[in-house]
């Protein structure tokens, strides 16, 4: 992991801070933002999420998925963490914190707007991330691979009616066509064009044409991320400002959530036999979220001053340190994983 990287959660906390300062000196600019928008998904923001997404995208190799055979148990568990765990542990954390023991201190308005956006993030599995968690502890790199490109084709498929039904549950009103739109533009063209320019890559210079390629567009992903970030927090300033123990409460049911599923994912592992070096990365893709694929889609569902838009932003601000320590936590087991039978 790169020093900006290891960083990110510094760098998102400045962002913080110039985006509450820039959207309180410069209304005006924030304003024009928001009004570029066709269909409710926001041109600027839209633009940004790609920039952030595809270089993502370009590390995943579909043909992975036939090596998913070799490592069948720790798939197993991690899709069952990921798709049948993890979104539905999300809904009923925020709806316990948020919904109920944190609602006196939250604007009434906005509380089903924060749970959407926990739903959001919950339901969207991350995907690049995962390899720097994966390398750090020493993970199989062909499960981690595999199972990430599974993750990113079933979010094609999956995403859509997850998030509805579970927005459903919360009594979220669910804009169809919005979601849908935000599934096309956000997950199935990225993916497409994403293959297509790495098998280009591939053919004309090989993996270090690629390579290459990712280096350069590292850097710009991430300052994509960051420039989304002071866009919602210079929208939200004059919330957080008058609520500036929201992001700490949002912040609860996220985290409680990533040691839960983390910790599903390790035990289940060890019942099954699995071998310490997939249980490891399996724990942590079980844990952790396409955050940005998140923000996108709930800015497309609900704008960029919404409650759920800064609710994604939070898990982004947690992401980093929290999956620094679940790694800590898998390493420092190892003794425990590989010692007597569960």
């Amino acid at each position: 992991m790169g020093t900006f990287e290891r960083y990110l959660s510094v760098w998102v906390a400045l962002c913080i801070v110039a985006g509450i300062a820039l959207g309180q000196a410069i209304p005006k600019v924030f304003a024009a933002i928001a009004a570029a928008e066709v269909a409710r998904v926001n041109l600027v923001v839209a633009a940004l999420v790609w920039l952030m997404i595809i270089p993502m995208l370009l590390k995943i190799d579909f043909a992975a998925l036939g090596s998913v055979r070799q490592h069948w148990k720790g798939v197993g568990v991690t899709l069952f963490v990921n798709w049948a765990v993890k979104p539905f542990s999300m809904a009923a954390l925020g709806t316990m914190f948020l919904g109920w023991l944190f609602a006196p201190l939250l604007p009434a308005g906005e509380i089903q707007s924060y749970i959407a956006g926990l739903i959001l993030l919950a339901a969207a599995p991350c995907t690049a991330m995962v390899f720097v968690w994966s390398n750090l502890c020493e993970g199989e790199p062909t499960y981690t691979l595999s199972q990430v490109a599974l993750n990113d084709l079933l979010m094609v498929f999956l995403f859509a009616p997850l998030v509805a039904l579970l927005l459903g549950v919360a009594s979220v009103t669910v804009p169809w066509d919005t979601l849908l739109l935000s599934v096309v533009l956000y997950i199935v063209v990225p993916v497409i064009a994403a293959q297509i320019v790495r098998r280009a890559l591939l053919a004309s210079g090989g993996q270090p044409a690629l390579d290459r390629i990712l280096r350069r567009l590292g850097p710009a992903s991430l300052v994509a991320l960051l420039v989304t970030l002071i866009l919602l927090f210079g929208f939200q300033g004059e919330q957080i400002v008058a609520q500036p123990l929201v992001i700490a409460l949002i912040a609860v049911p996220i985290l409680i959530q990533v040691y839960f599923n983390a910790g599903i994912a390790y035990w289940l592992s060890r019942r099954l036999g699995v071998a310490w070096c997939v249980a490891a990365p399996a724990a942590l893709i079980g844990a952790s979220n396409f955050f940005e694929l998140a923000v996108a889609a709930a800015i497309s569902l609900f704008g960029l001053k919404s409650g759920a838009a800064l609710a994604t932003v939070v898990g982004v601000l947690v992401e980093v340190p929290v999956m620094l320590s679940v790694v800590a936590i898998v390493k420092r087991t190892r003794f425990w994983y590989e010692g007597a039978p569960a």
